[in-house]
């Protein structure tokens, strides 16, 4: 297993969609081994193929759950439905979202609470999972990355322009950024 380096937005990869799995082979396994180590070497909840470099529809998520064991995973084509969003303004203490193509920042973000994500596994398997609250927004967050849609691109105007600024001053939004957990410190 490798850990890969994660793309930082403005790369292009990150800003298309990303094309269905049509092979589940030894390379896909090995992508995904790489994908989950390199989400708990960033440390992430959840890593898509699109973010270190590879435009499948797939993602890996380890969300650790109220009873103190983990929920670990890969969706692989999946499909998810949302219950809607709640209205109003997004609070900055409970709805503050990361990402890691954006690394080392947070902004808030409303996301629907319940989502019902569909996809199939490594050995093609159908499974159906009902998330609430934060697996769900992982969920979200995680298939927008499939679409080509970074959450910075959801944020409501006052954070949108926050964050505009703060990537414009990072050096990012150009084709080319990355960094490596464990080797690169952007995180701080």
């Amino acid at each position: 297993m490798a850990i890969l380096p994660i793309r930082i937005t403005g790369d292009p990869v990150l800003h298309e969609p990303a094309q269905p799995v049509t092979r589940f082979d030894d390379a896909l396994r090995t992508l995904v081994d790489d994908m989950y180590e390199t989400m708990l070497a960033a440390p992430g909840v959840g890593l898509a193929a699109p973010q270190v470099g590879v435009p499948l529809r797939l993602f890996v998520y380890n969300y650790p759950d109220e009873q103190g064991g983990e929920r670990r995973g890969v969706a692989i084509n999946p499909e998810l439905w949302i219950s809607p969003p709640p209205i109003g303004e997004a609070d900055e203490d409970s709805e503050s979202e990361g990402c890691l193509s954006v690394p080392g920042e947070r902004f808030p973000l409303r996301r629907a609470d319940r989502a019902l994500l569909r996809a199939v596994d490594l050995d093609e398997k159908p499974f159906e999972i009902a998330a609430s609250g934060w697996f769900a927004r992982i969920f979200q967050h995680e298939f927008d990355h499939l679409n080509g849609i970074l959450y910075v691109d959801r944020l409501d105007f006052l954070y949108a322009r926050r964050a505009t600024k703060t990537i414009l001053k990072r050096g990012w939004g150009r084709p080319g950024s990355a960094w490596t957990p464990g080797v690169d410190d952007l995180e701080g």
